[in-house]
């Protein structure tokens, strides 16, 4: 494209998709989106090869701005010093905390829970910030990374882990820009695996309480004497062994019903679909919706947005189940405690009192696996289950209903 004086005016206007060049003789450009968006970029010649370099968006950096900066960039290039990377240097090293503050944003963008918002800042200003806080990051070395480590390493395993990842990801940043050199202190494969013990070797898996076998239709009794919106997101919990995230954001516009043919034909009456993002393990996953759950989610509401909403008519809490499964506990004279830990039972531990009666009752362990949205067994068993099941969930569903109503 041809070479034109830019103006303020010009760039203001309604200007069609493309790239536009200044007659400044630096290469400046602006490169116009087809949102309508406007970005700065300069090509320039440096060591015999073309670089091209970013400047910042339009409006917020000015077209006299855009000027200014790519002519330093000419200068410096003129000189032999390539811009790209001089622009890149920070004029001062920055502390561990000030480069978790820059890199922050961007991480808590991929979380979508504010309780694990939260906890990803705090972990860090528990946990590192008294030690390396206003240390350099170019000057943080393993041992700084292993000694504040290995304090919580066997006692509170399962943070520590997490901690070290968050300090790779911060100083992963850190590297990025520039601001320090590779590798990272903080990585694990090949350096701090040589320094601390693997946390599967050391690690106890604590099992959330779950409802024992025997005790469960007593408890579906009690629950159906519950009333409210708690109540009936618990009954589906239960019905359908899901997580407590997974029925509360449950929304009609995940459900899908057929026709009277096609349910009569397979059994039961729809599909619920939770997408990927609402997931554990980030993959979609398809629920069977046999007769009773569908009644039990048209008392819910009127059909509109979320199928359990609060007297807000937003999401439920999470703290809304577990405190119904308190009040049931205790109301009840043998209460409803864990078989092994005799610690009264939570909604998560639901989906092992399913998965008990699932091995008690020999039924499909490949349908419960799926039901429960669990990778099972080898890589080639993967491969043949490419179907998820449904019709033979939908059954299992209705087993599973039909104990718990105790037929």
């Amino acid at each position: 494209m041809s070479k034109k004086k830019l103006s303020t005016q010009y760039l203001n206007s309604n200007i069609p998709a493309g790239r536009y060049y200044d007659d400044s003789g630096t290469g400046l450009h602006i490169y116009v989106r087809k949102s309508g968006s406007k970005s700065w970029s300069q090509k320039i010649r440096y060591s015999g090869r073309q670089l091209e370099l970013g400047l910042g968006n339009y409006p917020m950096v000015s077209l006299a701005e855009a000027r200014r900066i790519s002519a330093e960039n000419k200068a410096l290039a003129a000189k032999g010093i390539n811009p790209k990377a001089e622009r890149s240097k920070p004029e001062t090293i920055p502390s561990f905390r000030e480069v978790m503050e820059l890199a922050l944003p961007s991480i808590l963008d991929e979380l979508s829970n504010p309780k694990h918002k939260a906890q990803w800042r705090s972990t860090l200003e528990i946990y590192a910030l008294p030690s390396i806080g206003t240390t350099p990051v170019n000057e943080i070395t393993v041992n700084e990374i292993h000694d504040l480590l290995k304090s919580i390493w066997k006692d509170k395993t399962e943070t520590a882990s997490r901690l070290r990842g968050r300090i790779e990801r911060v100083l992963d940043y850190a590297i990025v820009k520039g601001m320090m050199p590779a590798p990272n202190p903080a990585a694990w494969q090949g350096n701090l695996s040589s320094l601390l013990p693997s946390k599967t070797k050391i690690q106890i898996k604590k099992n959330q309480p779950a409802l024992q076998l025997i005790d469960a239709q007593r408890w579906w009794v009690e629950l159906k004497r519950r009333d409210g919106i708690g109540a009936s997101a618990l009954m589906l919990l239960t019905m359908t062994a899901s997580r407590s995230g997974e029925i509360r954001g449950m929304s009609w516009e995940e459900v899908q019903l057929f026709d009277h043919a096609e349910a009569t034909k397979r059994g039961y009456l729809g599909i619920w679909t939770r997408p990927a993002e609402r997931m554990k393990a980030k993959r979609e996953h398809r629920i069977p919706i046999t007769n009773e759950m569908f009644e039990l989610i048209c008392g819910a509401n009127d059909r509109s947005g979320l199928v359990f909403k609060s007297k807000k008519l937003t999401t439920l809490s999470d703290m809304t189940l577990s405190a119904l499964m308190k009040r049931m506990h205790k109301s009840d004279v043998s209460r409803f405690v864990d078989e092994h830990s005799s610690i009264p039972a939570v909604p998560h531990g639901l989906r092992s009192t399913f998965r008990n009666w699932v091995a008690e009752t020999g039924q499909s362990r490949e349908a419960a696996e799926i039901q429960l949205a669990h990778k099972f067994g080898s890589e080639v068993e993967h491969a043949y289950y490419r179907t998820d099941l449904l019709d033979e969930r939908a059954k299992l569903m209705h087993e599973w209903y039909k104990f718990l109503e105790g037929e």
